[in-house]
């Protein structure tokens, strides 16, 4: 697929609806919920099938990418704040997390479900100076260069990234009981 022309325009979510996808364990779409086929702006047809980051926006840090998949193909939970691109070039902005499916005989993989709800103003007004930075790092100086100013910026702080990500999504016990919710009915 021909990649969209970016806009400048934000999609502005429906905080009461979730988006839910899931991919094989290369990332590759199997479904989506019709909130994420109606947001994305692709037909289902065009999404299943495809890797997942048709939806990447090239504004987003790779590094955040990297920690997401290796923490998920061991099986581990990880919140993450992301920019995600539309079909028309524009974007919009979600909060996800992430449960890995293994087969109960192989231990193997079998997919991996990602579970979003929109991304508050307040989160957006943190992350996004901390992504903008990230990105250009890594402009310069790869993935590398910005897990290495990730780190350090982490280690000023005194906190983890589980812990940065808490303080700034704030109240996470509400997106725990919604995630929560949401693996239920997609388990």
């Amino acid at each position: 697929m021909i990649a969209p022309t970016l806009v400048n325009e934000m999609i502005l979510l429906n905080p009461k609806k979730y988006i839910v996808s899931k991919t094989n364990k290369q990332g590759f779409i199997e479904y989506g919920n019709d909130y994420f086929v109606e947001v994305s702006g692709y037909t289902e047809a065009e999404l299943i099938g495809q890797p997942h980051s048709i939806i990447r926006h090239p504004d987003m840090p790779k590094l955040i990418f990297k920690m997401m998949w290796e923490r998920v193909l061991k099986g581990e939970s990880i919140f993450a704040v992301v920019k995600n691109l539309a079909k028309d070039g524009r974007y919009y902005w979600v909060i996800t997390e992430f449960e890995t499916q293994f087969d109960s005989v192989t231990n193997e993989i079998v997919s991996i479900t990602a579970f979003r709800k929109a991304a508050t103003e307040d989160i957006l007004a943190e992350i996004g100076l901390l992504y903008k930075k990230l990105h250009d790092i890594e402009l310069i100086s790869g993935v590398e260069g910005s897990e290495k100013y990730f780190k350090g910026f982490l280690e000023e702080k005194g906190v983890t990234y589980d812990e940065y990500i808490d303080k700034i999504i704030g109240n996470r016990g509400v997106f725990k009981l919604f995630f929560k919710a949401m693996k239920k009915m997609f388990s």
